[in-house]
């Protein structure tokens, strides 16, 4: 194949990202070149600089060695004598990445690999010989540090985990300006699979002159969140400013689902069906349901047309039509509950329970059973005001950082670092979540050791209006697996639950009768059947919260539909020391959760709850109805 073949099969292969990265078309002809031979030619036009700061420099008073500094360790400036022009063809420089990591594993690597922890010492200024170096390493590496993510088909949710990069001394030496005068745009060189950073200017720069970038050239100059997002080049003060949250508007609720309909009130309803003695017929896409559904009063179908009740574990929409169509058919789903299942709509509907925002002195938010949580979408700068507010009183200002719609704590981090919150979300929307940073404790024998732990009530709804919900009696506990200290926060086994989807990691578990047993030797002052009580009101309270607004701000009431959802709940200590008590936190509530450890343990536990959801049958034995005051 001749060179200008190759050329055209070049750019077919690479044109969407060229263009997606607005690289201008006359500098692709040189990028196939240089990707051709290697050549990395960006030292022959610029030159590296080791920035000298004055220390009697007032405006420089910050500690060199302080991680949190925004200043930079290097610069890059223009070097040849004649300049460089945008319009010049070859005015454009390959910059090779000097790591590639997740999150997950960057400690690891850095502890393995002594000669990568030397590089990435030197690109962001920490001494070699620093005690605590791998992690002075890791809190500056959000100012060098970038992302993207694979979508092939066929990858798993892990697979498609972001994956992080910092660029070689070159690349890793362009500063920020407002003013840039070059650009900087990945690219994955499709015939050898390898990422590369493209540097290329914008505007003509004469010898001498500074080379810089805009690192969120995405968002406009006047942009609120602007001076939040660049808070690890550029730093700012925003502790002056309010972190008061306001509700959204219905379109914020709306925006990126699908459309739902609801049934009117003068549509028919369930209760108008007749008493019948046949079996209801079930449809269920969920495997559990189908092996542990054995009750004579349910039998099985394979026809959606033909069955009663509509177990599904996929998202149904059409409410209005299904009342129209089939009025007698139940689902188990209702129309809007994803104001519900979705992290940050859940923070916003739990608001509503709460008579004021905040108390100013101590700067906890109401209601006390909701972490602290902010969308870091739209609250970036409202977060990082209360997040500079917090540390100015000397408060804990640990973080967890969650994707609003991943599970499994798939790309969820915990940080007291602000340059970091602050950039993860380039690798999806994120909330960030006030850590629990004095969990109750579980003390486990064989561990000899207190560990954290949650726990998981299973919720069975039945009506919106009026409200009625039940939790099922037997609740769920998972235990972290090393004991627990505010510190290694990317040591999965102490600081997170679910191990359900870590490779060799051990499932501690415990029947809820012997954790009782266990939880009154452990806390004879604490009796469970006080803090189920606390537990129980806290879900009648966020369930009557999803309610109170029309939807799509709050859940629509229909005739047909049963739910199932599992809430997972942490317990805090609040108070001093002498006066301590425990304080449940809502952390989230999960759409059609596993079960299969559920009927392993308790058999009748569908049977039950298809009784209670589809017959009316009450079981006190193995239900309890939420109520106000959780009695």
């Amino acid at each position: 194949m001749d060179g200008i073949n190759k050329y055209n099969e070049f750019v077919a292969l690479h044109k969407p990202q060229l263009e997606s990265s607005a690289v201008p078309v006359h500098l692709w002809p040189a990028l196939y070149r240089k990707l051709s031979t290697d050549c990395f030619d960006a030292g022959e036009a610029m030159q590296l600089l080791l920035i000298d700061y004055d220390n009697d420099d007032e405006e420089m008073e910050t500690d060199p060695d302080d991680d949190s500094s925004a200043r930079p360790v290097f610069a890059l400036e223009v070097a040849r004598e004649q300049g460089i022009k945008a319009s010049d063809p070859q005015a454009i420089y390959l910059i090779d990445h000097a790591w590639t990591f997740r999150l997950n594993s960057a400690r690891q690597q850095l502890e393995q690999y002594p000669q990568l922890a030397d590089r990435l010492s030197a690109i962001t200024g920490v001494d070699l010989e620093h005690e605590q170096r791998i992690d002075k390493i890791l809190r500056r590496l959000w100012k060098y540090c970038h992302a993207y993510s694979l979508s092939s088909d066929g990858l798993s949710d892990e697979e498609r985990m972001p994956i992080w990069y910092v660029m070689d001394e070159v690349g890793s030496a362009v500063n920020h300006s407002d003013t840039p005068s070059f650009r900087l745009v990945p690219l994955l060189h499709l015939s050898t699979q390898t990422t590369y950073s493209l540097l290329f200017p914008i505007r003509d720069c004469e010898q001498g002159s500074a080379v810089t970038r805009d690192f969120v050239e995405y968002v406009s100059k006047d942009a609120p969140q602007r001076s939040a997002l660049l808070l690890p080049w550029s730093e700012t003060d925003l502790s002056t400013e309010s972190f008061l949250q306001v509700e959204p508007s219905a379109d914020y609720f709306a925006s990126g689902h699908i459309p739902e309909t609801y049934p009117t009130a003068d549509q028919p309803t369930v209760e108008e069906t007749p008493v019948r003695c046949d079996p209801l017929k079930v449809y269920a896409e969920y495997d559990v349901v189908c092996a542990h559904l054995t009750a004579p009063e349910f039998v099985l179908v394979d026809n959606k047309e033909e069955a009663d009740v509509l177990w599904l574990t996929t998202h149904y929409k059409n409410f209005a039509e299904l009342a129209v169509e089939t009025p007698h058919k139940y689902i188990n789903q209702f129309p809007f509950e994803y104001v519900i299942t979705i992290k940050d709509l859940l923070s916003i509907v739990g608001r509503r329970a709460a008579p004021e925002h905040h108390n100013a002195a101590t700067l906890e938010t109401y209601p006390a059973w909701l972490p602290t949580t902010y969308n870091l979408s739209t609250e970036l700068r409202q977060f990082v005001a209360y997040y500079q507010q917090r540390a100015a009183k000397g408060l804990d200002n640990h973080w967890i950082i969650k994707p609003w719609n991943l599970a499994r704590g798939l790309d969820t981090h915990i940080t007291d670092n602000i340059k970091q919150i602050v950039r993860l979300p380039a690798t999806g929307p994120k909330i960030a979540q006030k850590y629990i940073e004095r969990p109750v404790l579980f003390h486990r024998d064989e561990l000899k050791a207190q560990v954290k732990f949650d726990v998981r009530y299973v919720i069975l709804l039945k009506s919106v209006k009026p409200l009625q919900a039940y939790v099922h009696r037997k609740f769920f506990l998972r235990f972290a697996n090393r004991p627990y200290s505010l510190d290694h926060f990317d040591d999965y086994e102490k600081h997170y639950t679910v191990m359900n989807y870590q490779e060799q990691a051990q499932l501690h578990h415990i029947k809820c009768d012997d954790f009782l047993e266990l939880w009154q030797q452990q806390y004879p002052k604490h009796n469970w059947s006080a803090v189920e009580q606390q537990i129980c009101s806290m879900l009648y309270e966020v369930l009557q919260c999803a309610s109170k607004a029309a939807p799509p701000c709050g859940l629509a009431p229909c005739a047909q539909s049963r739910a199932l959802y599992a809430a997972d709940i942490m317990l805090d200590w609040t108070g001093e020391e002498q006066q301590k008590s425990m304080q449940p936190k809502l952390l989230e509530i999960n759409w059609t959760p596993d079960c299969k450890r559920a009927c392993d343990y308790y058999p009748e536990f569908f049977n039950d709850i298809f009784k209670l959801l589809f017959l009316d049958e009450q079981n006190s034995e193995s239900f309890r109805l939420l109520t106000a005051d959780g009695q």
